[in-house]
């Protein structure tokens, strides 16, 4: 037989060869069907829920990889309404159908994951998985469909390397979301070749992979430079950059570690769906190491600081993994971890420039942050009265909860222009102030803007996170913008 190779983009289909009615369409799962791993999926989703299990799961390597997968489909099985299919692939079984072909889900996830996407989808005549004994994976997925319908008896749809032994014995050769380098090799099989849905390219991917770091977040790591700004020491600045680098790379690092382990909440959110990871342009196992890349650099870039910041760095990654694991299911507990992260910011700060951390500053940012804390779940629980929800996902909350929520907010924000008026009336302001009383007019400033976000996160008309939504609203910069400007001025007048 000839070989005919097609490359079918996004929104065209073209037939190749000629289909029979006796010969079946076979469809791998993992990578084909679904744009995700479901195994990968489902061993995240159980240390999200059972952090402590992630011990067993290092025992059950022992099983070898059918026992493996069996032991985790045992305990949790991926929810097939949330994964992210892959449209083509879906057309091209619907082609079948139509053509009165039989089609197959056969893979090597375990049967009862297999199972669950074929009963939700219900376009499969028989779905196949692996079980305790069998791992259909390359030559035992090709042996075991070469036995059922012989050799070029049936089409086949796979993704990967692994699959190059399936495509050997088969009729059409069929790849979906393949690399450049399994598409070269499914097209040197001489049989007819159809590509699907071919990979991004490198700039595709590498765009992905930065938007999964989440580089808008790094602005909250500007915090580091407050303990030199507030002490009015040049000097430390350097320092402080450095530090800004390390944090950043490290939140970059966690941002990437939670949006794994919230792949089920943010794929049942009308925004984050959309995130990489939930989406499905990226693979969750390239996640894993792209954390564990960055957190590396972090930590060689924390070798030009003292030794303290590293241990706030350590301490910022514990909380984090505690609130990302435990704590954020906690009531009220999640806020005033949230608050606390902001903090360790500053506390990092310090610790790399040698600049002593003010109590002033240190209760300002309490109350501030806390206060900013809250609107972001006050933004959460009108967004789920918008969308007729009762409940948070993966939180404590609902919106019954929102007029105590909205009392966090404003007696912490307050409490904190409190501070700042407290301190205006200090000695510590009038050795650093050359014109103290210039602050003041700071006060009512903050007050009209913790007011103004306050309403608007009732409406829901804010963004999640209350710190980006400041650097992207007019009227909030203007009064940062003015209050910076009263700033310099009370020093250097």
């Amino acid at each position: 037989m000839g070989t005919l190779v097609s490359d079918i983009s996004a929104g065209t289909h073209e037939l190749v060869g000629q289909a029979s009615p006796d010969v079946p369409l076979i469809v791998d799962m993992d990578g084909t069907l679904v744009r995700t791993d479901t195994l990968h999926e489902a061993v995240l989703n159980l240390i999200a829920d059972r952090p402590l299990g992630v011990f067993e799961l290092v025992g059950w390597l022992r099983l070898g990889k059918a026992g493996f997968k069996a032991q985790v489909a045992d305990r949790v099985v991926t929810d097939a309404d949330q994964l992210p299919y892959r449209e083509a692939v879906i057309e091209e079984i619907e082609l079948a159908k139509s053509q009165r072909r039989e089609v197959y889900l056969v893979s090597a996830s375990n049967q009862s994951q297999v199972s669950a996407v074929a009963e939700h989808l219900g376009i499969f005549d028989e779905a196949i998985g692996s079980c305790d004994q069998r791992n259909l994976l390359g030559n035992a997925k090709a042996d075991y469909l070469v036995e059922r319908f012989g050799v070029s008896g049936f089409d086949y749809i796979g993704d990967s390397k692994s699959d190059v032994s399936v495509w050997t014995n088969a009729r059409r050769v069929i790849t979906a979301g393949a690399s450049d380098s399994v598409r070269q090799k499914a097209s040197a099989i001489p049989a007819d070749v159809q590509h699907l849905d071919p990979r991004p390219s490198f700039a595709q991917r590498l765009r992905h992979h930065i938007k999964a770091m989440r580089p808008h977040q790094w602005l909250k790591n500007g915090l580091v430079f407050l303990p030199a700004l507030a002490a009015h020491d040049p000097s430390a600045f350097l320092a402080s950059f450095i530090a800004f680098i390390a944090f950043s790379l490290t939140a970059s690092s966690i941002y990437i570690i939670n949006d794994l382990l919230d792949l089920r909440a943010d794929r049942a959110h009308p925004r984050k769906r959309n995130r990489p990871f939930a989406a499905g342009v990226i693979p969750v196992s390239h996640g894993l190491v792209q954390s564990a890349g960055l957190i590396a650099v972090a930590l060689a870039v924390s070798l030009f600081l003292p030794p303290l910041f590293l241990a706030v760095l350590a301490g910022y990654v514990i909380l984090t993994f505690a609130y990302s694991l435990h704590l954020k299911r906690k009531l009220m507990i999640d806020i005033w971890t949230l608050g606390a992260l902001y903090t360790v910011r500053m506390i990092a700060g310090a610790a790399a420039s040698g600049v002593p951390l003010s109590e002033w500053l240190m209760g300002f940012s309490m109350f501030l942050f806390l206060s900013l804390a809250a609107i972001k779940r006050q933004s959460e629980l009108r967004d789920l009265i918008a969308r007729g929800e009762d409940r948070t996902s993966g939180r404590a909350y609902t919106v019954k909860d929102m007029p105590v929520v909205l009392g966090v907010v404003l007696s912490a924000g307050y409490c904190s222009v409190l501070v700042l008026a407290l301190y205006v009336s200090n000695a510590t302001a009038s050795g650093l102030y050359s014109e103290p009383r210039l602050l003041w007019l700071v006060c009512p400033l903050l007050l009209y803007w913790i007011s103004r976000a306050t309403i608007i996160s009732f409406r829901g008309e804010m963004d999640d996170d209350p710190i980006l939504f400041a650097v992207r609203d007019k009227i909030s910069l203007g009064v940062f913008v003015t209050a910076a400007v009263l700033i310099v001025l009370a020093a250097t007048l």
